[in-house]
């Protein structure tokens, strides 16, 4: 391949891993929009527990990473990881198909098989995520690292074409209502196909160009087997292998016990393992376990730094993915809250079509494509004034934006009543704030990971940054499940012959066949609380958001000035 070191090109690999992490974004976010409405509607799970599920699975999906990371710094290399995680992708898929195809015969049978594919998805994702994304600084030569902050943004643009093409092909083919609303629950099935086929083009590609484009601007292979990494894949004078101690990993195995049950007693009041209740696993075990494994990761990384200005950088990406947390915990109630309030209490209606429910999310895909480029050109010019904010301030705007995207829904629905309807007009600029912030908080994220991240264990801080994705997913779960009654809620109610509304009020007390009917309709008795306080209507819920995100704006705008001295020259 012919180098390319001209300061206005980017290199042909950068399109490669841009297509492949597109298949790759069309298979997850076409699943992700179809899921918990299949759940709800197919499989018959309560809202509030597919939320805890939904968070658990993004978050887990997040987590693997971090064994995906250090299996292919260790052992396997980028390009195998990539293609073993693509194959386990793809499979995942088609077992949730199955999963769509026999739970009208077998329920029992259909939750094993989706929990199976989850698993798999989750693993498969895990290998896949770290990797391609720790390539893409590779093929820069020294002297430009500086457009890294444009190439991931292009390298984010493929995500999210990605992204659209999934929630557009997915709930078009999968979320099908009839004439009179009423939902076919036998189509997600194809929604699930379509994203199994997306993930197996992707691998194929990246198996078929990987050797040809994939490779440093001298012409050497990127990602491939760990032993045959030579001098020049390392800053100079930078240790080749991380080296953690036998004592501070022991040490790390105690701090994560302890933090794992601190986490369980805080999300669900007991150190035991009392509860079988679906929800209630999730929450009191795969929630604490990420949680405890951020920070005992954080802390084993952290004992193997060599100097100073090492450890200073490490810090930076710790505080940045702290606060990273709060986006993700609000950005991702698209997949869950957002969809069932679309699906329950919106007017979906565009131009006489009645858009799917699982397809609004499809906005932030399409606002992405359309808004990638300007926001790289913008970074371009300010950076050429000497105007650019500082990574961590641009990722405070992006929490301001996403505060101002819930202040605006909650002041829509504030009125609505239990029965009035919101206009789709609302979700879409939600999704369009949102996606502003997204775009001055996502990709510059994965860009200053791999500025200040020592070479020895990048995937491994890759993997650090992606578990912070990983607990605002968590956190996203718990929040989704306190979603007030939506008015669908109210109406079933008025079915069974009951008001709702005197329910959650506690002015009328059912009886055993009124809570048996509550029970299969699956509708509150009891108004949902978060941190001790009561959430009686959409917009106490939307207020949430509001206030943690526009909190952690202002605290990480603070912190700014302080943070780009501990970077040490890196920009």
């Amino acid at each position: 391949m012919e180098t390319v070191k001209t300061s206005s090109k980017h290199p042909k690999g950068l399109w490669v891993l841009f297509g492949t992490e597109m298949w790759e974004r069309f298979n997850f976010y076409g699943m992700r929009a179809l899921l918990t409405l299949f759940m709800v509607n197919s499989l018959l799970i309560r809202e509030a527990d597919a939320s805890i599920i939904y968070g658990g699975f993004l978050a887990l999906c997040y987590l693997t990473p971090l064994l995906g990371g250090f299996i292919a710094d260790k052992y396997l290399g980028n390009r195998n990881c990539i293609i073993l995680g693509g194959s386990l992708m793809a499979i995942g898929q088609f077992l949730l198909f199955l999963s769509a195809s026999t739970f009208s015969d077998n329920l029992g049978g259909a939750k094993g098989l989706m929990w199976f594919a989850l698993f798999v998805i989750i693993f498969g994702n895990g290998f896949f995520k770290p990797n391609i994304s720790s390539m893409v600084g590779s093929l820069y030569p020294k002297q430009e690292k500086s457009k890294l902050d444009s190439a991931f943004t292009i390298f984010y643009m493929g995500i999210n074409i990605g992204a659209f093409l999934g929630q557009f092909i997915c709930p078009y083919v999968g979320d099908v209502k009839d004439a009179a609303g009423v939902r076919d629950i036998f189509a997600f099935k194809w929604g699930f196909l379509a994203a199994s086929i997306a993930m197996l083009i992707g691998t194929v590609t990246f198996f078929i160009l990987k050797n040809k484009y994939v490779v440093t601007p001298e012409g050497r292979p990127i990602g491939g087997l760990p032993k045959n990494n030579t001098n020049e894949d390392f800053e100079e004078g930078e240790s080749q292998t991380a080296k953690f101690s036998g004592k501070f990993i022991g040490f790390t195995t105690i701090l994560f016990v302890i933090l794992f049950f601190v986490f369980r007693y805080f999300l669900v009041g007991e150190f035991g393992f009392n509860s079988v209740e679906m929800g209630q696993l999730i929450k009191g075990i795969i929630y604490p376990f990420i949680y405890a494994a951020g920070i005992s990761l954080a802390f084993l990384i952290m004992s193997s730094a060599e100097n100073k200005i090492e450890r200073q950088r490490i810090w930076v990406i710790y505080i940045v993915s702290f606060f990273i947390i709060f986006f993700w915990a609000a950005f991702e109630q698209a997949g869950s809250s957002l969809t069932f309030i679309a699906d329950n209490q919106t007017d979906r209606s565009i131009f006489g079509w009645d858009m799917p429910p699982s397809m609004v999310q499809i906005f932030n895909g399409l606002f992405v494509v359309l808004l990638a480029l300007p926001f790289s050109l913008l970074w371009d010019k300010l950076r050429a004034k000497g105007k650019e904010p500082v990574s961590p301030l641009k990722q405070a705007i992006g929490l301001a934006l996403i505060a101002l995207s819930y202040f605006i829904i909650a002041y829509n629905v504030k009125d609505l009543g239990n029965s009035g309807l919101l206009a789709i007009k609302w979700l879409i600029l939600l999704y369009l704030i949102q996606t502003m912030g997204e775009l001055c908080l996502s990709p510059i994220g994965l860009s200053l990971v791999g500025k200040l991240a020592p070479k020895r264990f990048s995937s491994l801080l890759y993997g650090v940054f992606f578990i912070a994705n990983a607990a605002g997913y968590a956190l996203a779960g718990t929040l989704g499940a306190i979603i007030p009654a939506t008015g669908d809620k109210f109406a079933k109610a008025q079915e069974i012959g009951v008001n709702l509304q005197d329910v959650l009020d506690k002015k009328v007390t059912l009886n055993a066949d009124q809570l048996k009917a509550f029970s299969t309709a699956q509708l509150p008795t009891e108004y949902t609380t978060f941190a001790g306080v009561t959430i009686h209507n959409l917009f106490e819920f939307f207020m949430v958001f509001v206030v943690l995100c526009g909190i952690a704006s202002v605290l990480l705008a603070f912190l700014s000035p302080i943070l780009k001295r501990m970077m040490h020259g890196v920009k």
